[in-house]
């Protein structure tokens, strides 16, 4: 997760305790309106920060669920 608050601080030009406040609050957003799997992967990916799951991938897979490519 500290990648994603580091560039949502550096973009939206904020502290990094107030892009951590904006990276939890999308994160808790999002994972309460989608099914548990999908959750599950925002969760995933945060606590990997990135790694081999990256996010592209896993809303490229949301996309695909939904008809979209």
């Amino acid at each position: 997760m500290e990648k994603i608050v580091k560039l949502v601080a550096d973009k939206a030009g904020i502290s990094e305790s107030q892009a951590q406040l904006a990276v939890t609050t999308v994160a808790s957003f999002l994972k309460d309106r989608m099914p548990e799997p999908m959750a599950g992967q925002v969760d995933k990916y945060l606590k990997a920060d990135g790694g081999e799951n990256n996010l592209g991938d896993t809303l490229g897979g949301i996309g695909d669920m939904f008809g979209k490519k």
